[in-house]
């Protein structure tokens, strides 16, 4: 039995050892996994060298971040840590969330293997905003998540800009519905965030509703204009598969509007179907032929 167990060591650290940093790294995520403190304990016995990855002071760490997690359930409403790694929906409409409570979240992204939708809404947060949860989102945090809504809460620029960052990094690959409503976002974040949203083709779905954003955030969502003259196509992967853009109750002027108008025309949002614009100050009559455009680009795209 102990040679046979001796040999099982040595077999898990043969393998171990091949691993790349990265893959190793991985591992180490899922050994402080503290919604299944009991696994990472488990497996860590399998073999020294992953022994190793958990020293009395991971311990430690592990032990506090569950009691974290655990405290974050029992705000929420969800029984325990289990339902909370297997659940596919999490909606907080009830209530402020601390910053505590949206960092300890954001540690938990790369263990949320079945989160495909997250919604905070109603100043569901401190007075950080969401940038706890922003800030903490690693590369590959929430691979499932397709839909991520954020409305009546404060996000402002600082929080867009750590969304965008936590998008550049490889958060939520599987992205594919973004709600930043009444989020006090105005041009410099959406300056911030346009251009991780451009890189972003899996994008079907960005509403931007209610908040103070103008003619300088839309111009950097549509991409750089063309020197004057040299209207080119329109670059791959920008935007290319939105359907629906909601920019309702903004600060867009005309000008704004318009800048929209001509990107229309040359092929940018080829996949767009709906626009909402209504609530901004600017003239029906541009509106009306920003529609015009949208018609157009739909009749040329099918």
């Amino acid at each position: 039995m102990a040679l046979s167990k001796l040999s099982g060591e040595n077999a898990v650290a043969m393998a171990f050892s091949k691993l790349s940093g990265d893959e190793q790294g991985v591992i180490l995520g899922q050994l402080r996994n503290a919604l299944a403190p009991h696994h990472s304990l488990y497996y860590s016995s399998t073999c020294k060298e992953l022994r190793a990855l958990l020293p009395p002071a991971a311990l430690q760490q592990l032990r506090t971040d569950y009691e974290a997690a655990m405290a974050l359930c029992a705000k929420m409403g969800i029984w325990n840590c289990k339902e909370l790694r297997q659940a596919r929906t999490i909606e907080w409409r009830e209530g402020r969330l601390s910053a505590a409570n949206l960092a300890t979240l954001a540690t938990l992204g790369s263990v949320l293997p079945f989160l495909e939708r997250l919604i905070l809404e109603e100043h569901a947060t401190g007075p950080d905003g969401v940038q706890p949860l922003a800030e903490g989102l690693i590369a590959g945090a929430l691979p499932a998540l397709i839909d991520f809504e954020i409305s009546d809460t404060l996000v402002g620029d600082a929080g867009a800009a750590a969304i965008a960052a936590a998008l550049d990094r490889g958060a939520l690959p599987q992205l594919r519905s973004l709600t930043l409503a009444t989020a006090a976002i105005g041009d410099a974040g959406l300056v911030a965030l346009a251009p991780a949203l451009r890189r972003r083709p899996g994008l079907e779905y960005l509403c931007l509703g209610g908040n103070p954003l103008g003619d300088e955030g839309l111009a950097a969502l549509l991409g750089a204009p063309p020197p004057a003259g040299t209207p080119p196509p329109r670059p791959a992967g920008a935007l290319e598969n939105l359907e629906v853009l909601d920019l309702e109750d903004s600060q867009i002027t005309d000008a704004g509007y318009a800048t929209l108008a001509v990107a229309l025309y040359r092929g940018a949002l080829p996949a767009l179907e709906e626009l909402a614009l209504d609530g901004s100050p600017a003239f029906g009559v541009v509106k009306a032929i920003v529609y015009q455009a949208l018609a157009w680009s739909r009749a040329s795209s099918t």
